[in-house]
């Protein structure tokens, strides 16, 4: 199977999505345990509510295999992104919810270097790619990395998540106020609670390619599932509360274009 869908847009937008895949390769899957393969980690039907990116002219990266295979937010040496912080790594051992993921021994250093070369590299050279093509042609490009988390992980954080977490790693991924007006966008829908730079600042993508000086913009936007979705198996999209965070979505990349065609115009002025 193919490691990623690419959907070339007009516009300085690439929307990626690392942790919607679900393909599992048969010699990985026949090592899971029953919980791993329900998948209950993955970021359930993003690309459905994002389906107005391609209207808006933006290109979409769509990672197709699970976050169980590797994990392509996470950086290639494994460092943990959330110093003191508990997380899951690179090649995960265990779900959200500690529930291990294999019934035999987990991925030695030579498997998960392996699969650092197979899957995850070509993600990452295919963002990259995607991301100078699109600077290269409009002066600058936006990056928005679209993540969902289930709402409550004891293991991550206490209590419920807000149910819109901007990351923009506390505005260097960014040049200054795209965060901020984001923020404000977000809490404009009072059906909502919103934070910049809470729990999830950004995670490797967001960190890596975000370079402001270089004229690359990076968001992540890490969503509550239980906002759109079923948060037990087998996961159902909830089609009311989906209809109504749409409009927000397709907001947040609107505010994002107007944000970079004012800088690029004041840059240009200057």
């Amino acid at each position: 199977m193919e490691l990623f869908k690419l959907e070339i847009g007009e516009s300085p937008l690439l929307v990626s999505f690392p942790h919607v895949g679900v393909h599992l390769p048969p010699e990985i899957a026949e090592r899971l345990t029953r919980e791993a393969l329900l998948l209950p980690d993955t970021d359930w039907h993003l690309p459905l509510l994002y389906d107005c990116a391609g209207e808006l002219g933006a290109s979409r990266l769509i990672a197709t295999h699970s976050r169980y295979v590797i994990d392509l937010n996470r950086p290639p040496d494994g460092v943990n992104l959330y110093p003191g912080q508990k997380t899951t790594g690179l090649v995960p051992v265990d779900t959200f919810a500690e529930q291990p993921l294999y019934r035999g021994s987990p991925p030695d250093a030579g498997e998960i270097a392996e699969r650092v070369s197979r899957y995850w590299q070509p993600y990452h050279q295919a963002l990259r790619a995607q991301l100078d093509r699109i600077r290269e042609r409009h002066g600058y490009a936006l990056l928005w990395d679209a993540h969902s988390i289930i709402s409550m992980a004891p293991r991550l954080f206490e209590g419920r998540l807000p149910d819109l977490n901007l990351g923009t790693a506390g505005g260097r991924s960014c040049g200054s106020g795209l965060g901020e007006s984001l923020l404000e966008l977000a809490r404009d829908h009072s059906a909502y609670t919103a934070v910049l730079n809470g729990r999830f600042t950004g995670g490797h993508i967001t960190r890596s390619f975000g370079d402001p000086a270089a004229g690359i913009h990076a968001v992540q936007l890490e969503m509550s599932t239980i906002i759109y979705m079923d948060e037990r198996p087998p996961y159902a999209l909830d089609e009311v509360r989906a209809a109504a965070l749409r409009p927000l979505l397709r907001a947040f990349l609107e505010r994002m274009l107007d944000w970079g065609r004012r800088q690029a115009a004041a840059g240009s002025r200057g």
